[in-house]
């Protein structure tokens, strides 16, 4: 069963009228936290059901003061999708919440199992919108797939944001076939590094340190669609985060029945800071698997 989702929902240029759908999740809950294993995730009401917090063994790995998830950019409107509100909402279609195997009809505030699976289904104007956010055995797995009804052109869309922590202090990046090639990247709070975009190519995998807990983040993207580029960079917003975009068709045409799938890979680790970029390149190689 697809439970039709909650928000109230500004019509669209092409809608006759709004509608106000609320999904069976309990009473008016503004979030839903769910923990499997190590990891827990906080899905949002406010920012039409995408991710709010992502936390590794109680520690929040992540700022809730941002977007996460996919959003389009229009040249003539701006930014489309999830908390991104101010030009249009996303017109939801339906969510279907899975715990360990089993979908549920109802939702409490926490949930809690070995498995989690949240299908998240949109229409953003002519674009059909499928986010897949699975957690089992300690790893976060993404999937974000795009269907094009018109050719549409676009400034850029962006999938898997991921606002990490401002306290987050080095980043490395590789690519498989290139590993004397990675990149490393102090994350520092200077003024002449804030709003700097890092990395700004394609990537196998990434991770960030977090030197307050000692703990790590890998991201490996497993799936891009042929023929489009995906650029993975990090935003250094100071005191604010350091954020992951995954980047697509930036000043690019998306063509008539265009339907590409992409799918990311996320996992963490605890391990001493003149220690971790080896444990994280480690980590790296097993998300292969």
């Amino acid at each position: 069963m697809k439970t039709i989702i909650a928000c109230l929902l500004l019509p669209l240029a092409t809608s006759a009228s709004a509608e106000d759908f609320r999904p069976n999740i309990g009473p008016d809950l503004p979030s839903i936290t769910v923990k499997c294993g190590e990891v827990t995730i906080l899905l949002r009401q406010s920012t039409q059901w995408t991710p709010g917090r992502i936390d590794f063994r109680g520690t929040p790995m992540t700022t809730e003061r941002s977007a996460y998830g996919t959003v389009f950019r229009y040249p003539e409107t701006g930014f489309i999708g999830t908390a991104h509100l101010e030009n249009e909402p996303e017109d939801l279609q339906s969510l279907s919440f899975f715990l360990d195997g089993k979908e549920l009809t109802t939702l409490e505030a926490t949930l809690n199992g070995k498995s989690f699976r949240f299908v998240r289904e949109s229409k953003i104007r002519r674009f059909i919108l499928t986010n897949i956010i699975e957690i089992k055995n300690n790893r976060l797995y993404e999937t974000a797939t795009i269907k094009a009804e018109v050719e549409t052109p676009l400034s850029l869309v962006y999938h898997f944001m991921h606002a990490w922590t401002p306290t987050a202090s080095e980043l490395i990046a590789g690519n498989d076939d290139k590993p004397d090639d990675d990149i490393h990247q102090p994350l520092l709070d200077d003024e002449n590094v804030s709003r700097l975009f890092y990395i700004n190519r394609s990537v196998d995998w990434l991770s960030i340190y977090e030197p307050n807990s000692s703990q790590f983040a890998v991201s490996r993207i497993l799936e891009v669609p042929k023929n489009t580029e995906s650029i993975s960079t990090i935003w250094n917003v100071p005191n604010t985060y350091r954020k992951y975009y995954l980047r697509g068709f930036q000043n690019q045409t998306v063509p008539k029945d265009f339907n590409g799938t992409w799918r990311m890979v996320t996992a963490f680790g605890h391990e001493d800071p003149g220690k971790w970029q080896p444990a994280a390149k480690d980590l790296a190689e097993k998300l292969r698997e």
